[in-house]
């Protein structure tokens, strides 16, 4: 995938994809978030399940949970494209630190 032709991530997105690494259900991602970043981000459950609907539409990550009748909590993992997208975030972001970090020696 191009990064160019993808729209920046939300630090919401890209930490749950980041979360979703593994199966994870979604008490746990908030758990993760929040010990990832010192408490700095706290995913509300809104902003989670949004998130978590929009990715699963777009095909990022995926119901992971084998037995939907199951009364354990659905848990979701990162998919192929999941992972593309993750990727060409990680470059982007790469670049806006390697940039900054030219302008700051250049001072």
């Amino acid at each position: 995938m191009e990064s160019r032709s993808q729209q920046p991530l939300t630090e919401a997105l890209f930490y749950i994809l980041l979360a979703a690494r593994e199966p994870i259900h979604g008490y746990g991602i908030i758990q993760e978030v929040a010990e990832m970043t010192g408490g700095r981000v706290n995913l509300g459950p809104g902003t989670l399940y949004g998130a978590i609907n929009s990715m699963l539409e777009k095909g990022w990550i995926v119901l992971h949970s084998a037995d939907p009748g199951s009364r354990k909590k659905k848990e979701y993992v990162i998919t192929g494209l999941g992972r593309e997208v993750f990727a060409a975030e990680l470059r982007r972001l790469r670049e806006l630190v390697l940039n900054g970090e030219k302008m700051e020696g250049g001072t």
